[in-house]
């Protein structure tokens, strides 16, 4: 499973560091692509194909359907760890996500989220998200509370 939080930085060719815990879980080849929230989502290929096949599934005579696969697929590149640990960025995929010197690399479960340091600062910012606010928010879900 893919967590924890790492700061990392883009080298003037935007390349950075895969951390290792985190390689050891995405592996050697993975694949990413524009996130959600202004970030960029890494996926296993595992995961990837899991992903894919569910958008597969999506019905191509609906529009949102279509700007959703579209939005996923038009960015997404395979990325290998050199033998420094480090890939490479495309550039519209760091103009897309603001990456700059500084990033920070989230595991969230089956994927990472790679952001701008500042816009993870404010997102993770209090006043950005309150853990009772989300809490309250899944459990109209349907999902248990803690």
């Amino acid at each position: 499973m893919l967590i924890g939080e790492y700061e990392h930085s883009l080298d003037v060719k935007g390349r950075m560091i895969l951390p290792a815990k985190i390689r050891e879980d995405l592996g050697e080849k993975f694949i990413i692509t524009k996130g959600l929230d202004g970030c960029l989502f890494g996926f296993s290929q595992s995961e990837w194909s899991n992903f894919e096949e569910k958008l597969k599934t999506l019905p191509l005579t609906n529009k949102n359907a279509r700007d959703f696969v579209r939005f996923f697929l038009s960015g997404a590149v395979e990325e290998v760890v050199d033998k420094q640990g480090r890939f490479l960025i495309p550039s519209n995929l760091r103009e897309y996500a603001s990456l700059d010197k500084e990033t920070v690399i989230t595991g969230v479960g089956t994927r990472i989220e790679i952001w701008n340091k500042e816009e993870w600062k404010k997102y993770n910012s209090s006043e950005n998200l309150s853990a009772e606010q989300i809490a309250e928010n899944m459990a109209n879900l349907g999902v248990l509370g803690i």
